[in-house]
């Protein structure tokens, strides 16, 4: 029963929608939904929309850091994130809004962890940027595999040795095998706004039954997902992000 993971959709539908049609046709049985569903993108009431019809069929559904500033803005988001929240908090409903307030911020089935950003400390929004960071988030989890978004970019990170996390750059669409007992931390791209310079979405596939990992890019209509961001008069900016993957 494969799941998909997926995180920082950022209020990008087509991208959001690809991704969902991609991991169905590889097999998907289950979403993982790790946050941040609204800013920088200009359907966040859409998204929200699809992310709660999907919550009460059985996906996972987190909450990020951009979700939980719609009801406590931060401060620490710069001012092109502060005015695409602004955006968002004017497009959703108070229901939509609520929804986004009442997400968990860690889940645990099993083995595993999920997390928006790290299972230390989750509520810091810290970025798994490093090998100590990678570590601490292994350690908070007390699990085997972790999974999280909030970094936009993919990355493996796998204890190398005792108290020692090592990175992997991953190759899209090539199964890694999760096996034997050291601990993983999986960062599993950014659906909606990946920061590789490409403007292909990023999400990850988990088969539990072979205990393999793959990340995948899914070409979508991203110029398409630009031109909706300038239409709604969103900084041009935004729609140069989603545009080149910036």
């Amino acid at each position: 029963m494969p799941i998909a993971l997926l995180s920082d959709i950022h209020a990008n539908l087509e991208a959001f929608e690809a991704c969902r049609r991609h991991a169905r046709a590889a097999g998907a049985t289950r979403l993982a939904l790790l946050g941040d569903f609204v800013g920088y993108g200009a359907d966040p009431a859409a998204v929200v929309e699809r992310v709660m019809q999907l919550q009460a069929e059985g996906a996972l559904v987190l909450k990020g850091n951009h979700d939980d500033a719609v009801a406590r803005p931060a401060r620490y988001m710069n001012d092109l994130a502060a005015e695409a929240m602004e955006f968002s908090r004017a497009q959703l409903s108070t229901v939509q809004k609520e929804f986004l307030a009442a997400l968990p911020l860690v889940a645990h089935e099993g083995a595993v962890c999920f997390a928006h950003a790290s299972a230390a400390s989750p509520e810091r929004w810290d970025y798994l940027d490093g090998p100590s960071a990678a570590w601490r988030c292994a350690e908070a989890a007390g699990t085997r595999l972790t999974f999280c978004g909030h970094v936009h970019r993919q990355m493996l990170w796998f204890e190398a040795r005792p108290g020692g996390m090592s990175p992997f750059q991953p190759v899209p669409s090539s199964p890694i095998p999760l096996r034997g007992n050291r601990r993983w931390v999986a960062v599993v791209g950014s659906v909606g706004q990946p920061r590789d310079r490409r403007p292909a979405a990023g999400y990850a596939l988990f088969d539990p039954a072979v205990g393999a990992l793959t990340f995948h890019r899914v070409p979508y209509d991203h110029l398409a997902a630009a031109q909706k961001i300038r239409a709604a008069g969103l900084s041009l900016q935004l729609a140069r992000r989603v545009e080149a993957g910036i």
